[in-house]
């Protein structure tokens, strides 16, 4: 349709990309996925379409911001897939700060500005924060993943300059029937051997995916929103309660731990990501009036489990 909007999503072919297309496209948006690989980007809903870049410049795809109404920035490697080498970490600044000054040449070069720009960041902004309470005007943290999530949020501030509005995302542990975290989690328990993790008293600060699509679209549509924004679920957990509740989801045990020692052997700096957490509370994206549809734990995971429980005995 003519009047469509039309919003472009760099990491697109993700798992949040590529729910979030499907809500828009749903809703009359065109919706432009940037992908180093635009011919393996398939299934997309109608409404939708992939367009080539390589992540480092804004040659090839810049015309495709020229006029759009905004532009949702998820590009990034995955933190918690392998080692944190030195080469993994390079790779995972590459990927983010790459590919945001690659959006801000676009911005820059093009005419007609996009009027938002939603910045993917993450929670581990913070740093392990401990039992502390975190908010969006708490500080950042001090470890790896702080000091790359300030650099990658910095990447894009000079958008503002040149009259774009511009939120944050600080994304938590996304929950997902079909992708991220929550198969890996529930694999051990549906086996019979899951636990807590550690000490078990690190927070885990948790979203159901279809809250957090709805929140960055609660963010594209308010006009006022920018600055940072914890999308979390109003309801941080402990590790110990999210494997409690897990288990009595899937009606399984719950007494076998994981020890610190061993998470550390197994996957060396990368382990503070599951021996560390923040209780971190999304006030700046409630204080806008948006309502979470899965705020607690049990009822997110009853509907993301739902088929893979056990039946009562």
């Amino acid at each position: 349709m003519a009047d469509a909007k039309k919003l472009i999503v760099t990491g697109g072919s993700g798992l949040i990309g590529r729910a979030l297309t499907a809500d828009l496209t749903a809703r009359g948006w065109q919706v432009v996925i940037l992908s180093r690989r635009p011919e393996r980007v398939r299934g997309l809903p109608a409404g939708a379409r992939a367009v080539g870049w390589d992540g480092r410049s804004a040659d090839g795809w810049k015309e495709e911001v020229d006029g759009a109404d905004g532009i949702v920035h998820l590009a990034g490697e995955n933190v918690a897939d392998g080692r944190w080498t030195a080469a993994k970490k390079r790779r995972l600044r590459d990927s983010r700060i790459e590919s945001s000054r690659a959006v801000m040449a676009a911005v820059e070069a093009v005419e007609t500005k996009p009027s938002f720009l939603l910045q993917s960041s993450a929670v581990g902004f913070y740093g392990d924060s401990g039992e502390v309470e975190i908010d969006e005007t708490s500080p950042p943290g001090d470890d790896f993943l702080a000091d790359l999530s300030v650099e990658w949020e910095a990447t894009t501030a000079a958008a503002e300059d040149l009259g774009v509005r511009r939120a944050i995302l600080r994304t938590g542990i996304v929950l997902a029937r079909d992708g991220g975290a929550l198969p890996k989690m529930a694999l051990p328990y549906k086996l019979g051997f899951g636990g807590p993790v550690g000490s078990g008293r690190q927070y885990v600060p948790w979203i159901h995916l279809a809250d957090e699509v709805a929140a960055i679209r609660f963010l594209i549509e308010h006009p006022t929103a920018s600055g940072p924004f914890n999308l979390t679920a109003p309801s941080p957990v402990t590790n110990a309660e999210l494997g409690a509740t897990l288990a009595r989801v899937l009606r399984r045990p719950n007494l076998v731990p994981a020890p610190a020692f061993a998470l550390r052997a197994v996957f060396g700096e990368m382990a503070r990501l599951l021996l560390g957490g923040q209780k971190a509370f999304p006030r700046a994206l409630e204080g806008l009036g948006f309502e979470f549809q899965f705020g607690d734990l049990e009822s997110a995971l009853r509907d993301l489990l739902k088929g893979e429980m056990e039946p009562p005995a």
